[in-house]
């Protein structure tokens, strides 16, 4: 499983965070608030009710009164149901069944005793809350007064509360999401350049001050950078001046080799086969030495000009005695294109000697716009060696199958270096029907 990004997880906690705390303040102001609605609404019903208690009471108290008119003459509106336990009886201003259980018997018990006192019920399934007044005698009052106004206002106080807890959350989740991407930012740029570096522009640098609390880590990769660069430039010096240095004692070597070749038929059988031995190592070794002094000159600046693609793959066809007809122009190919002529001839030129050496031969030559294919009939590239394939002094295994010691593992090589010169690539994938397919990428724009 792959794992979480560290900016999915900080902004994953920024969110939790502001989740968890939203709740607790979303908790404590619903509980706070419920508490206070409960409280003002409990002391204006049992002020209603010792108002509503001292009418009655004064309704009752002479001889044989009406106790439903008295009732009935309280205002108590559609919210407030009225109750009277008189001589042991239950009096209301309807006519409705279990009035007896309505009252709670420990707030029965209290009235009896001379004690008001009020206690939440469910009435109906609804919230309430029944006060009771003792009156005089054995006389008691009750009212009870309908919650369910302050319940739906509590319920949609909840939904207020959950619904900005929610939004909160979201907030903190953009919150971590920006101060991530803030933070992140100059690692960014580190991955960035660390790629430059890897697509080979060595002058990619960091400016320490961007982000002074990570100047150390800039010092240090500028660092690896240039020592890097030198490390490179270095090889490279080493790799032509050696080459250099060669190239007139190889000349030599060539000259008398090509003196004896020339008298071969007049010496026995086994020095000419020294002969000719040595003068293929000497023309292999001379093959090094140019491909060397290639690649130390792969840094230097492309020439761009307009170059009629098409006509140089037919060119370096018929250099290699090739036919043109294996030439094949892509849907949408330009008539020209900006590239370094040289450097383009010789990576195709190095791409066919490969078809020819190692790949049965070339089958096909696509041009297309910024691209060079070439298809061989060979057994293919294997695709653990793909990524390889194109490193120097790498010889793939169609070549170390057939023993073949003709090349020097360098012609892929400056086929990527000048692909690369050209802010390209150079890839090898299976060809449809067998084989491989080398592709040059050559990016360009036109005038």
């Amino acid at each position: 499983m792959r794992p979480i990004g560290l900016r999915a997880r900080v902004s994953a906690a920024f969110a939790l965070g502001a989740l968890v705390l939203s709740i607790c303040i979303s908790l404590v102001s619903y509980e706070s608030t419920r508490n206070t609605l409960f409280a003002e609404r409990e002391r204006t019903a049992v002020r209603a009710t010792y108002y509503d208690a001292a009418v009655v009471s004064a309704g009752i108290a002479g001889a044989d009164p009406d106790v439903l008119e008295v009732l009935r003459s309280l205002d108590t509106g559609s919210d407030r149901y009225v109750l009277l336990h008189l001589d042991g009886q239950w009096h209301s201003r309807s006519a409705d069944r279990g009035v007896d259980t309505a009252v709670p018997r420990a707030l029965q018990e209290m009235t009896e005793g001379g004690e008001a006192g009020a206690q939440r019920i469910r009435r109906d399934g609804r919230p309430a809350l029944i006060v009771g007044v003792p009156l005089t005698g054995s006389a008691a009052f009750y009212e009870i007064i309908s919650l369910s106004e302050l319940e739906r206002t509590l319920q949609t106080l909840a939904l207020v509360l959950t619904a900005v807890a929610i939004m909160v959350a979201a907030a903190g989740a953009a919150v971590g999401w920006y101060v991530t991407r803030h933070a992140l930012r100059p690692l960014t740029a580190v991955a960035g350049a660390a790629r430059g570096i890897a697509a080979g522009d060595l002058t990619t640098r960091l400016d320490p001050d961007t982000e002074p609390d990570l100047a150390p880590l800039s010092a240090a990769f500028n660092d690896m950078a240039d020592q890097l660069a030198r490390r490179m430039e270095r090889d490279r010096r080493f790799a032509a001046d050696v080459s250099h240095e060669l190239r007139s004692p190889l000349q030599t070597l060539e000259a008398a080799a090509s003196v004896l070749n020339h008298r071969r038929d007049s010496l026995d059988e086994r020095a000419g086969a020294a002969i000719t031995l040595v003068t293929a190592e000497v023309a292999r070794f001379q093959a090094l030495v140019n491909d060397l002094l290639e690649l130390s000159r792969s840094d230097h600046p492309v020439r761009r000009e307009q170059v009629d693609l098409v006509e140089l793959a037919r060119r370096v066809c018929r250099s290699r005695g090739l036919s043109t007809d294996l030439v094949e122009t892509a849907p949408g190919t330009p008539s020209s294109w900006p590239v370094d002529r040289r450097r383009v001839e010789q990576a195709l030129g190095n791409l066919l000697d490969n078809a020819v050496r190692y790949g049965g031969g070339p089958v096909a030559v696509r041009v297309g716009r910024g691209f060079l294919e070439v298809d061989d009939a060979g057994p293919g590239v294997a695709e653990q060696d793909r990524a390889g394939i194109f490193d120097r002094f790498v010889r793939g295994p169609a070549a170390n199958s057939r023993g073949d010691a003709d090349g020097t593992g360098l012609g892929l090589a400056i086929v990527a270096e000048h692909a690369a010169a050209h802010g390209g690539s150079a890839t090898v994938a299976e060809r449809p029907g067998g084989g491989a397919r080398f592709r040059v990428d050559l990016p360009g724009e036109q005038p």
